[in-house]
């Protein structure tokens, strides 16, 4: 086990690049089991989820190979559809990601119940009925067991815009007879990102980034050359350390056409940026002043899916707002335990009242002071990075290797931007 050993309030300064896009790399990374033929994805963050994923790839007879650069070389030359390993799968929600591509290529898969980020139920039906409707054949008996005589295209409504399940749907109706239409499909970046993905193989996907997508079956796909995009939430995560911290970064390739919601969402906080080709710059000069609304009553940030403010960022903007001069509702109704780590950003002086699972209330600016701290999730994790940042004295963060998840070698991006933060094995 490691922990983080961090000295607050020491401005940030100087350059960061982002690493691949968490989100896209893992749907990529199992959309490879599509084709026989060698894949080469550039850019793959080098993170403990794509670890897992990487295990139960090579599990399934998937030979990866690691290039330098960040570069993995890919070969799906033929699957077995052995037994997946519970406790990798318990450690990754994305393992039902397995899923789709599994039934196109071999027809079936017994996977065991995925897991992931502690933050409230995740349901999997949406997954289920979907795949159902291309043809697949379902059981549960302590694992999910799926099974499929050739899928077939369909149109589809899905009861909710999930993101993975949007993604196995994809990925299972590449390669499936006839055409599919999915509707009330979840279009975030990543998914877009997939859709590319899998379109620079030989898929059909079109009216991508839009709730409605139509792909018409083609038999097979080929192998394929790709970079995956910068992460936009890690890329998010460092506009608001410099800006709890008062500093002023330069963010390299920072994916900036996917930011105009966050960057709308963030100026009601008095955050600004601006931008110089494909990077984002923070100003050490910010407003730090959260804007009421027309009326002067409270503002509100509401989660919602893309294009609106998305899940895995609220965690970030609540300890930026406690920096902040003003109140503001944060209101996230997709998950009922993404908010419980505020007791701990209570606990090092901020003013939150948690109103419900859903909802709290920030009062800033709050000078914070060190804690002992336990990362319960990753953005979580990250967010109470951030509140040691500008945090008065030492504090301790353990349970890393939830951080570590999502964020490849965030102390030694930080360290390069100043922070005083170790790393200790414990």
């Amino acid at each position: 086990m490691e922990k983080f050993v961090v000295e607050g309030g020491i401005p940030l300064r100087g350059e960061v690049v982002p690493s691949g896009n968490k989100n896209a790399a893992l749907p990529i990374l199992a959309a490879c089991l599509l084709t026989n033929e060698p894949i080469t994805l550039h850019n793959v963050p080098q993170i403990m989820d794509v670890m897992v994923m990487r295990k139960l790839l090579e599990s399934l007879g998937v030979k990866v190979e690691i290039l330098e650069n960040k570069a993995w070389h890919i070969t799906a030359l033929s699957l077995k559809a052995s037994d997946l390993d519970t406790e990798m799968c318990r450690r990754i929600r994305a393992s039902i990601l397995l899923a789709g591509p599994m039934l196109a290529r071999v027809g079936q898969l017994k996977l065991p119940p995925p897991g992931g980020d502690v933050i409230g139920r995740r349901r999997l039906d949406t997954h289920l009925v979907a795949l159902q409707a291309l043809g697949a054949r379902i059981s549960y008996e302590r694992n999910l067991n799926f099974k499929a005589n050739g899928l077939v295209g369909s149109n589809i409504l899905l009861d909710e815009a999930s993101v993975t399940a949007t993604e196995n749907i994809i990925m299972a109706a590449v390669t499936a007879k006839g055409n599919t239409t999915i509707r009330n499909a979840a279009s975030e970046p990543h998914v877009q990102e997939v859709c590319t993905f899998l379109n620079s193989m030989g898929a059909k996907i079109s009216d991508i980034g839009s709730n409605t997508l139509h792909i018409e079956g083609v038999s097979e796909l080929h192998g394929t050359d790709y970079k995956i995009g910068s992460d936009l939430l890690e890329v998010i995560s460092f506009i608001g350390a410099a800006v709890v911290t008062r500093g002023e970064i330069r963010i390299r390739n920072a994916g900036l056409e996917h930011l105009e919601m966050i960057s709308q969402v963030f100026r009601r906080l008095g955050v600004h940026w601006s931008t110089e080709g494909d990077d984002l710059l923070v100003s050490g000069s910010q407003d730090l002043k959260i804007i009421s609304d027309m009326d002067g009553a409270v503002p509100e940030i509401k989660t919602n899916v893309w294009p609106a403010f998305p899940t895995d960022l609220i965690s970030i903007a609540i300890t930026v707002a406690t920096q902040m001069t003003g109140s503001i509702l944060f209101h996230d109704w997709m998950f009922s335990g993404r908010m419980y780590f505020t007791d701990k950003l209570v606990g090092m002086g901020a003013r939150i009242i948690l109103c419900d699972p859903y909802r709290c209330l920030v009062q800033g600016p709050s000078p914070l002071y060190a804690e002992n701290l336990e990362s319960p999730d990753i953005r979580a994790g990250m967010a109470l990075l951030l509140a040691t940042l500008t945090a008065n004295g030492e504090s301790v963060i353990r349970n890393v290797q939830q951080i570590d998840r999502g964020y490849e070698r965030v102390d030694e991006k930080l360290r390069l931007l100043g922070a005083n933060i170790k790393r200790i094995e414990e």
